[in-house]
């Protein structure tokens, strides 16, 4: 399969196997999200969902920490995304923070955070927006907005309330708390923790592992799960009716059955359990 990459100072993207990596370069600014972070993030982003040929993307950062939030000199001077008066502030948070939240969403195929450090107040809020995260053991998270007398501007309250549930995420918004990996893990925030050397390669086997998928079954498996949380029964029963009859009269289901069949006379074949 054709290997992919692209690069920008501040976020680099790599493909390889269907798996789309994304990594978030600012090392020496945190990969706080700065207007130029955001919009150099929202493209890789939007690139993403426009490729045919990727079938899962990984978020990652290369550097110590894997997104700090917003930038706190910047909040002190009123500098760059916090620039002007609060109308325009609140035009400009539309147009280049929720350019992330929407670009996220629009992404048909599983979004994985491989949360390698601190993922911090906008930060902690992106790997929400992801389906699955996967945590280092020094990776902290925390809903800290309050610390500077803010709350999310990004969406965060709408993700992390459906994540944990109201009342944990009330708690977590009103305390600030920074939660390490086991504790994120306990509430259900990451669904894994690994030695932190080992996060780019367990991620990278998941990634592949969901990438090798009948694809057009994947993105109809993340668009049934995630519609589903929010419907009605008898709403999620009808897309369930309705996307499995699409996919059984496709070629996709009929191939991937000859070659379950395949690979279980073969395995038959090995055992002695059939005749010739």
């Amino acid at each position: 399969m054709t290997m992919t990459s692209a690069w920008n100072p501040l976020v680099s993207t790599h493909c390889d196997h269907g798996v789309l990596t994304i990594s978030m370069d600012a090392a020496d600014g945190g990969n706080a999200l700065t207007v130029a972070m955001s919009q150099a993030l929202a493209e890789a982003l939007e690139g993403a969902a426009r490729r045919p040929d990727v079938h899962c993307v990984v978020l990652r950062s290369s550097a110590r920490y894997f997104c700090t939030g917003g930038n706190v000199d910047d909040m002190r001077s009123g500098a760059d995304l916090m620039q002007g008066s609060p109308d325009r502030v609140r035009e400009r948070l539309a147009e280049v923070l929720h350019r992330i939240t929407l670009a996220t969403q629009a992404i048909e195929v599983p979004l994985i955070a491989a949360v390698n450090g601190a993922a911090v107040g906008a930060g902690f809020d992106i790997t929400l927006m992801c389906d699955v995260r996967i945590a280092g053991h020094r990776a902290r998270f925390a809903e800290s907005f309050l610390r500077l007398g803010l709350i999310s501007g990004i969406g965060g309250a709408w993700f992390l309330s459906r994540l944990v549930g109201l009342s944990k995420a009330l708690e977590l918004s009103f305390t600030s708390e920074f939660l390490d990996a086991q504790a994120a893990l306990a509430a259900g925030i990451v669904t894994r923790v690994v030695p932190d050397e080992d996060l780019d390669t367990e991620v990278q086997a998941l990634a592949r592992r969901i990438a090798a998928a009948p694809p057009r079954a994947l993105r109809m498996a993340k668009k049934l799960v995630r519609e589903s949380a929010t419907a009605s029964l008898p709403t999620a029963l009808e897309m369930a009716a309705s996307m499995q009859a699409l996919l059984m009269a496709g070629d996709e289901h009929k191939a991937a059955v000859a070659a379950f069949l395949q690979r279980q006379a073969q395995s038959r074949a090995l055992d002695g359990t059939t005749t010739t």
